[in-house]
């Protein structure tokens, strides 16, 4: 394992003990809301804290991009970009859909991903060029060849200011196409499980980077390709994003370009 990669990995478990004591105690919890249906707990704040003191022990001039605490790049081209609690709505409900996702972008490229399920103890990572991998095991992207034998990921936008309406047309469309439509709630396992080919495809829009960078690079290293809603590239800056075998890619493609909100 690559020691970058390996740093992460202790980071993603810190955080993970942190978060496991704290669901047997969901009572206690202290829970603000950011906006309807955007909560952030002091789990989340922990969490982070534990993933940035982690990485920053082992590499104090690196910066950093995390959902809690925003942008501190220290003028680094060696940026960790954190989600300490994807899922935290599920999270608060015991609802044990939700993981750790920490990657590494080196001068704007995802070098490093991991993302950590602490309800399953699944452990996904990936290294640019070197494979993605579950635990010890070889991820490869399902070989499904038609979308209308296809399983799909996706996520609903959840806050006031989204619009649901065209995303209700988005559901619709899909639902007739494929074999069927999943929302669990955490985009980052999501993304694994294109890589995993538990899933053949996933979309969603209103994303942030945090959501996307790990998951991304282990679909792309499990040989998936991950694209905005029209296959092409700018998925981060857009937060729109596409993920699938190339097969399911192109079919998916046909039938989202025309919601694209990313202008060519």
């Amino acid at each position: 394992m690559h020691p970058m990669l390996n740093v992460a990995v202790k980071a993603a478990r810190r955080a993970a003990t942190i978060i496991n004591r704290a669901s047997l105690n969901l009572e206690r919890l202290q829970i603000d809301r950011k906006q309807h249906n955007d909560y952030v707990t002091e789990v989340d704040k922990a969490a982070e804290e534990a993933i940035i003191e982690t990485l920053s022990e082992a590499y104090p001039n690196h910066g950093f991009l995390a959902e809690e605490t925003g942008e501190a790049t220290n003028g680094s081209d060696h940026i960790w970009i954190i989600d300490p609690l994807d899922g935290t709505t599920n999270f608060i409900h015991g609802f044990p859909q939700y993981a750790v996702s920490i990657a590494l972008s080196v001068n704007g490229v995802v070098t490093q991903g991991v993302v950590y399920d602490p309800n399953r103890d699944e452990l996904f990572t990936a290294t640019k060029g070197s494979g993605a991998y579950v635990d010890r095991r070889r991820l490869r992207v399902a070989e499904q060849t038609k979308l209308e034998n296809a399983l799909l990921g996706t996520g609903f936008p959840y806050r006031h200011d989204q619009d649901l309406d065209l995303y209700l047309k988005i559901f619709a469309d899909m639902t007739r196409q494929c074999a069927g439509l999943r929302r669990p709630g955490a985009a980052s396992l999501d993304l694994v499980y294109v890589a995993a080919g538990r899933y053949d495809g996933f979309f969603e829009s209103e994303l942030k980077p945090w959501d996307m960078a790990a998951g991304a690079l282990i679909v792309a290293e499990a040989g998936g390709l991950v694209g905005n809603y029209r296959g092409e590239e700018g998925f981060m800056d857009s937060g729109e994003i596409m993920a699938a075998n190339p097969r399911i890619f192109a079919q998916m493609a046909n039938i989202l370009s025309k919601y694209s909100r990313t202008t060519t």
